[in-house]
């Protein structure tokens, strides 16, 4: 079953259409490689897709200049470019002759799992003619569309090989082998002071605190490593894109406000399988169920909000909380109370931090279905009610197919 990632196409299309490269970045196995070649596809004989990974195509830019030179109008996809960092300068000099010649958009497409490292060669060789586009797990509105429920999507998570399994035991093999791969392959290729287990043993962690506060130390003490070593590899998880470090919010209200972020493993099948649950009857009755609805909520919710919002959490140390803050231009804009139950109420807490902020726009995500509001201007949402309100307020419109672009040859 291939599952369409409609808005993550159409991000992708128009990215290219107004960056001579685009760089797409997302965990191994999240579904990069297959968006890629769906647009090469589109693009037919105009476009040429590489693997680095694969040593014919290794050989075929041993001289890249001359390669990359002698596929004019063509789109160029390169997989796994983070290998081959010797290559940024050698598409920089292709780029700056293509706008000679002008040839401005859609030149490249480069693909590659190392985020913050992957930024920083391509920023320092590429400023003013890359454009980044992040691939996380599968929304639910596409999930939706191929005929998964919320709850499916929740407890297998996003990544397509574990979302479309044929069976639950299946899903939960693929993320323990993607778990092993990981820590046996793509860890030590980036940071290889560690032993395997003790990242592994500290990614378990990590998904028993999901959603808790930093606190290096204490992951540290049980570890038996320092806590500038446990920084170090928080740092390459969320480079992986396989943690996300959610920040405080920060600004000067006048209270005291917690500074720490908050963690939380990204995908929330991986938290399933991190720590051993294997089906949606074993998650609801674990203490892991409402902090891994909380961090699915989070994701779901940042993806639809897109770049033009910044989330945050907020957290004085008198108590009043906000779960998730969306910020746009500077301004706290919604406000996001996350709670799996039927029956959900807020804390007067909420109220306080909304008021802290000035948050009019304030939302409950709860399990059941539909939305209606409560007292105090809150609505109650079921979480596609609110990824709709979300892309309404920040501008997003619901996914729809862009035209692809015209083949060649």
């Amino acid at each position: 079953m291939l599952i369409p990632r409609i808005s993550d196409r159409n991000a992708i299309v128009q990215a290219l259409q107004g960056s001579p490269a685009v760089v797409l970045l997302g965990p191994r196995q999240i579904g990069k490689t297959t968006l890629a070649r769906q647009i090469a596809a589109e693009h037919g004989a105009a476009s040429l897709y590489l693997d680095l990974e694969k040593a014919a195509d290794l050989r075929r830019l041993e001289d890249a200049g001359a390669f990359l030179r002698s596929h004019p109008d063509t789109l160029i996809i390169i997989d796994e470019v983070h290998r081959v960092p010797e290559l940024f300068a050698e598409l920089r000099s292709v780029i700056d002759e293509r706008r000679a010649n002008g040839e401005r958009f859609g030149q490249f497409l480069l693909l590659g799992s190392a985020c913050l490292d992957l930024i920083q060669k391509t920023s320092e060789t590429l400023a003013g003619r890359v454009a980044y586009i992040e691939l996380g797990p599968i929304m639910l509105d596409d999930a939706a569309g191929a005929g998964f429920s919320t709850d499916d999507l929740w407890q297998r998570g996003g990544f397509p090989d574990s979302l479309i399994a044929r069976s639950d035991a299946a899903s939960f093999a693929w993320r323990k082998n993607f778990i092993r791969s990981y820590l046996e392959r793509e860890v030590p290729m980036f940071a290889p002071r560690l032993p395997a287990a003790t990242i592994g043993r500290l990614w378990t962690m990590l998904a028993n605190g999901q959603g808790t506060l930093l606190n290096s130390a204490r992951l540290a003490q049980g570890l038996g490593v320092s806590a500038p070593m446990i920084n170090r590899y928080i740092d390459l998880l969320a480079d992986l894109l396989l943690v996300r470090r959610l920040q405080p919010w920060s600004g000067n209200i006048g209270k005291r406000l917690v500074k720490a972020p908050k963690l939380y493993v990204r995908d929330s099948g991986l938290v399933h399988a991190l720590l051993d649950i294997d089906r949606l009857d074993a998650v609801l009755g674990h203490p892991i169920a409402g902090p891994s609805w909380e961090g699915f909520v989070i994701e779901s919710l940042i993806h639809a909000a897109g770049p033009s919002a910044l989330p945050f959490f907020y957290r004085t140390q008198d108590g009043a909380e906000i779960d998730l803050v969306l910020e746009r231009a500077g301004k706290p804009t919604i406000a996001v109370e996350i709670k799996r139950s039927s029956a959900p109420g807020v804390e007067a807490g909420f109220k306080i931090a909304c008021a802290d902020l000035g948050i009019e726009q304030r939302m409950l995500v709860f399990s059941g279905q539909g939305s209606y509001p409560i007292r105090g201007g809150l609505m109650v949402h079921a979480l596609d009610s609110a990824i709709a309100t979300v892309q309404q307020v920040f501008s997003r419109q619901p996914s729809q197919p862009l035209p692809p672009p015209p083949r060649s040859g």
